[in-house]
């Protein structure tokens, strides 16, 4: 992707990340929503192209996206797919694509969420060896005359109980909805949206007032270049905090508050 669909893809990331970073959010049925939305605009070409037409408002592609796939999807899914159509494309397919990708990233989400995630990139890997070193097995994923009902109990034979639930959710819609990629080239996508999953921290930051976009920018970096990753920032704001600033990763607290320096004071003097 170039220019604007580029552009608009980062932008539904982010999109994203702010959804999967939420607990609350099941990021697996997210994924599976937005696969279902996929093949829909794969399907109906004539439906993507008027929701990525720029001769249209964003606003009125939103509203019929929202018209069609209101009560069938979350609101979630629907939240991320209207961003998306009042963004611009490059071309209609790159819309696709995105949701595809998007898709995928949710289920890797739900991975990491339970702590999985690096199972599922190994187990992605290992099954691309495995077809690798299998022609006969190649060619029975790749056949474009089997049902997708046939290739998809052929995979749960194979992964069924015995990989991740996000693995073979990811594994069985690439074989059954290629999309005109190889299989090796859908497994590498895997692999690459995998890592760059895993090498992605989340700060929870919280203070009494918003942060400015040059203040977002210049905690990101020191918070990258401390940890060695990048780091998505989930920001909150709680007047109770007094003043300066808490940053939490994982399970380590980074507390430089007014209230939490007045707490500490309160507990010395109670010595």
């Amino acid at each position: 992707m170039n220019g604007a669909s580029r552009e608009a893809l980062h932008a539904a990331r982010e999109r994203l990340d702010a959804l999967t970073d939420n607990t609350s959010v099941d990021a697996s049925k997210l994924a599976g929503e937005l696969a279902a939305v996929t093949a829909l605009l794969d399907r109906e070409v004539s439906l993507r192209r008027v929701l990525t037409d720029p001769a249209q408002s964003g606003e009125a592609k939103a509203e019929l996206a929202e018209r069609l796939l209101g009560g069938q999807v979350g609101g979630e899914t629907l939240d991320l797919l209207s961003g998306m159509v009042r963004s611009r494309w490059s071309r209609s397919r790159d819309l696709v694509d995105s949701l595809e990708q998007l898709a995928d990233t949710a289920d890797l989400s739900a991975a990491q969420q339970a702590g999985d995630l690096d199972n599922v990139e190994d187990e992605v890997f290992r099954f691309g060896r495995i077809v690798a070193s299998s022609a006969d097995l190649r060619a029975a994923l790749t056949d474009r005359t089997a049902t997708t009902a046939a290739k998809s109990e052929l995979l749960r034979s194979l992964l069924g109980g015995k990989a991740h639930a996000a693995t073979e959710r990811l594994v069985t819609r690439l074989v059954t909805a290629p999309r005109g990629r190889s299989l090796e080239a859908g497994l590498e996508s895997l692999s690459k949206l995998a890592a760059e999953r895993r090498d992605r921290m989340v700060a929870t930051v919280t203070t009494a007032v918003p942060l400015s976009d040059a203040q977002k920018q210049r905690l990101g970096a020191v918070l990258a270049k401390l940890y060695g990753r990048q780091m998505h920032l989930n920001l909150d704001v709680d007047p109770a905090v007094l003043g300066g600033i808490t940053v939490r990763v994982g399970d380590e607290v980074i507390d430089g508050t007014i209230a939490e320096r007045l707490a500490e004071a309160a507990r010395r003097m109670a010595r």
